[in-house]
């Protein structure tokens, strides 16, 4: 029953994130803005609807958001609810979650590639830069979740709320801040990205979709919204196993930390210009490897 609802689970926060970030934006804009549930109403008709495949792609390109949206589902029945147990659960399943994301990646470069189309290779190979320079921060943050619990599986480092302490209570704070910095590249989001721009010298997710429709553009959709929601699930976890360790607070601060969190940066922040994307993503890499040592010289216990 617990898997079951975990499951349930994620499928709302993947659902609810864009609806916040919407509501969000339209507030902060002082606008009446978009209904809450229009992002699913947009792919629902997407979903009925046929594609329209070029003469020059292959097999590849029409099972890429297939091979898409399959591993971003294997990576959220990873990812546990606070309390609750996921579908899938094994030790070193935090490697797995991150090289799964990465083969959903690899299969919508390929895609892209796949056209031959010059925008959408464009595309693909900021998508495979970006992709390489965020991975030191994953790996990062998740060895620091490691370090302070002693487990290499999700379902083991969240298993149960944490000893309070102030040493655990910062690291978990400053790993959730990650998390949330890392959502905005893997999501594509501002000031990384922008999904409403339609400006294919400067898209890096959109221009690889240019060619896709219908159903086909519902799947990858659908893949982001989860993609997110993991991300966001993580951060909550972290934040929550330092106190009130239980799925009804996780829930909404997952949701509420990212789609507020991308809402804001969405209506206060400027997208940046493309050759200061790398400076910005390795720079969160440089952040995790700080939270890293922090909690690395914490865990030490030095006394001055």
């Amino acid at each position: 029953m617990g898997i079951l609802l975990n499951t349930i689970l994620m499928i709302v926060v993947a659902i609810a994130i864009p609806g916040v970030i919407n509501r969000t934006r339209a507030l902060l804009a002082g606008r009446k803005g978009l209904p809450f549930m229009q992002h699913v109403r947009n792919v629902s008709l997407l979903l009925r609807k046929g594609t329209v495949y070029s003469t020059t792609t292959t097999a590849l390109f029409r099972i890429a958001p297939a091979v898409y949206l399959g591993a971003a589902i294997v990576a959220m029945l990873m990812i546990p609810v606070a309390d609750l147990y996921p579908l899938i659960s094994f030790e070193g399943d935090v490697i797995c979650f991150a090289y799964t994301l990465a083969l959903a990646r690899v299969a919508i470069i390929l895609a892209a590639m796949d056209t031959g189309s010059s925008f959408e290779g464009m595309g693909a190979a900021r998508e495979a830069l970006y992709g390489a320079l965020i991975e030191p921060a994953l790996m990062i943050g998740f060895a620091t979740l490691a370090m302070f619990c002693g487990y290499t599986s999700f379902a083991d480092i969240f298993e149960s709320e944490q000893s309070l302490n102030l040493h655990l209570t910062i690291v978990m704070v400053l790993t959730a801040y990650l998390f949330v910095k890392i959502t905005f590249v893997e999501s594509g989001r501002v000031p990384v990205d922008d999904p409403r721009t339609h400006l294919e010298l400067t898209m890096i997710h959109e221009v690889m979709c240019l060619d896709y429709s219908g159903i086909d553009m519902g799947m990858i959709h659908i893949a982001g919204w989860i993609k997110t929601a993991c991300f966001s699930m993580i951060a909550a976890n972290a934040v929550v196993a330092t106190g009130c360790f239980h799925w009804w607070l996780a829930v909404p601060l997952a949701i509420l930390l990212t789609g507020v969190s991308v809402g804001v940066v969405e209506s206060t922040q400027a997208r940046n210009k493309l050759v200061r994307n790398t400076t910005f993503i390795v720079t969160i890499s440089a952040l995790a490897a700080l939270i890293f040592f922090i909690g690395y010289l914490l865990q030490l216990d030095i006394n001055i």
